[in-house]
């Protein structure tokens, strides 16, 4: 007998619906599972006979075939295994075949229980979008699955179950089971941590500035600085200045994690921003994406977030070249023989150098800490084209021993936030329209909106021009100039650009010139 019910398989951070045909015929004894599947579901054939049998149904020596549809897109992952088992059981009739409305996700253990899966959230979506009525999953993602409902108000019900069994009578309906709900916005209001408080950091006045320039228009920043003058604290620090999550980027973000497996068990919703911090080592592939199967990497982790590359010049070259991509367009592209996957990367990327490969750029007599052959070498790893990328550039110096023994409190994250928040605000007014390019900030700006917010009175031009011929600047710094500018004033609350925010914009471009004298 044939009987049909409905899955999904995951395609980079989204779901498809694929359908499990199950047929059971007379023949010699065979479990065939067809429609592209990878090894973990050929291997499902043992562990979903035995869960089955330690549940207690029996199965006869039967021919099994099964079909995962469409048979062009590749399956992977131990999640077919509870769909597999119950659409058996139908063409067994040991449970009533009717699925048209149901959607089943999980992993059978050999005792019948049923084990979490990756990927729960962006399969509630699909499902949402395919009509499903009934969507079941493990007990464990079920919070996850359920937020999606919530978001989409399609009126699916969610259910969680722990054992074959339970799945059985939930499908029979010969027991009540009640659908699995999240209080969205007690999720959003719970308290939240940070690691570092910008009062906790000593000194270091006109970075902490900076870093709130760049909170307030989403833009990228490299600090340059000697070990042990903050530079890692500060980027920590970030995190408590930037404007909570809306709840579209909450869920954007939290489709990253789910099918990255990375997702916090007790959390089925990200409510904070990511902060990635990948070590120097990391790969190309771990650092944008990819693999044989492409998976997000740290860029697309950092979606909505920051990432944190600390000690720039030690990442390969390559390493850092392929971050082009992804600042420019807010998205990584990774091609595969199997196809092209995109992953979103809208990212702020802080990054964190030495001015010397010994450190400090001159020992306490004021000497240079190593050759001038061996700094140029050393700034060298850092192309002039990354650096036209990132928007601000701050000096970190040595942290004067008045600020690390003063008392003196200064100003804590919260009140920094609130600024940042109010200047967000006048940017999510301004680019209202412009909702369906997906700009929010500043810093998402392109040529044709410099053009039209970001406009200067003839001696601001004068001014930026001079700029520009003075330090070599390219038209991608010029650029990046006036975006900074504009959030300056949006702190400010000023309708139009000043000089005063002009030239506290071209300050932030400090490697653009000669780097440093030595």
């Amino acid at each position: 007998m044939l009987s049909t019910l409905n899955a999904a398989a995951l395609t980079g951070i989204d779901a498809i619906k694929v359908t499990v045909e199950t047929n059971v015929t007379g023949g010699i004894p065979s479990f065939t599972v067809v429609g592209l599947p990878d090894n973990a579901i050929r291997e499902s054939r043992e562990r979903i006979l035995t869960a089955i049998r330690n549940s207690g149904f029996t199965i006869p020596p039967k021919k099994i075939t099964v079909n995962l549809a469409p048979a062009d897109i590749k399956k992977e992952g131990t999640a077919f295994d509870l769909p597999i088992a119950i659409g058996l059981l139908g063409s067994l009739q040991i449970i009533t075949p009717q699925f048209d409305d149901l959607l089943i996700m999980g992993e059978l253990a050999l005792d019948g229980s049923v084990r979490r899966i990756i990927g729960a959230l962006p399969v509630a979506i699909m499902a949402g979008k395919e009509h499903i009525k009934r969507l079941i999953v493990p007990l464990s993602n079920a919070p996850e699955a359920a937020v999606a409902v919530s978001a989409s108000h399609s009126g699916i019900k969610v259910y969680g179950v722990e054992t074959l069994n339970e799945t059985v009578e939930l499908v029979n309906e010969t027991r009540e089971f009640t659908p699995v709900s999240v209080n969205i916005a007690e999720l959003f209001n719970s308290e939240q941590e940070y690691p570092v408080d910008f009062s906790d950091i000593k000194g270091q006045g006109a970075a902490k500035k900076a870093l709130e320039i760049a909170a307030a228009g989403s833009h990228n920043v490299i600090m340059i600085g000697p070990p042990g003058s903050g530079k890692t604290m500060l980027a920590k620090g970030l995190s408590g200045i930037l404007p909570p999550l809306s709840f579209e980027e909450s869920l954007e973000t939290t489709k990253i994690y789910s099918v990255s497996n990375l997702l916090d068990k007790e959390s089925p919703l990200m409510v904070t921003r990511p902060f990635r911090n990948p070590h120097h080592t990391t790969s190309n592939v771990a650092l944008i994406g990819g693999g044989s199967t492409a998976k997000p990497g740290e860029v697309s982790l950092a979606h909505n977030g920051i990432l944190f590359l600390d000690e720039l010049p030690e990442f390969t070259r390559n390493a850092l070249e392929v971050l082009r991509q992804p600042l420019e367009e807010r998205e990584v592209t990774v091609s595969r023989i199997s196809g092209t996957t995109r992953f979103p990367a809208g990212f702020m990327l802080i990054a964190a150098m030495n001015p010397s490969p010994a450190g400090a750029l001159k020992d306490p007599d004021g000497n240079l800490t190593a050759p001038p052959q061996q700094i140029q070498r050393y700034l060298a790893k850092i192309s002039g084209p990354l650096l036209d990328r990132i928007d601000i550039h701050i000096d970190v110096p040595k942290v004067e021993n008045t600020d690390l023994f003063s008392s003196g409190a200064s100003e804590n994250s919260s009140a920094i936030r609130q600024r940042v928040i109010s200047a967000r605000k006048i940017q999510q007014d301004r680019f209202a329209a412009l909702a369906s390019q997906k700009i929010y900030s500043n810093a998402q700006m392109n040529t044709k909106l410099i053009k039209r917010f970001c406009q200067l009175d003839k001696k601001s031009s004068q001014k930026l021009m001079d700029a520009m011929n003075n330090m070599n600047l390219s038209a991608r710094a010029h650029d990046r100039i006036l975006k900074v500018s504009r959030t300056i004033a949006d702190l400010d609350n000023c309708e139009q650009i000043a000089m005063k925010h002009l030239i506290q914009a071209i300050q932030y471009r400090n490697l653009d010139r000669d780097f440093w004298s030595f």
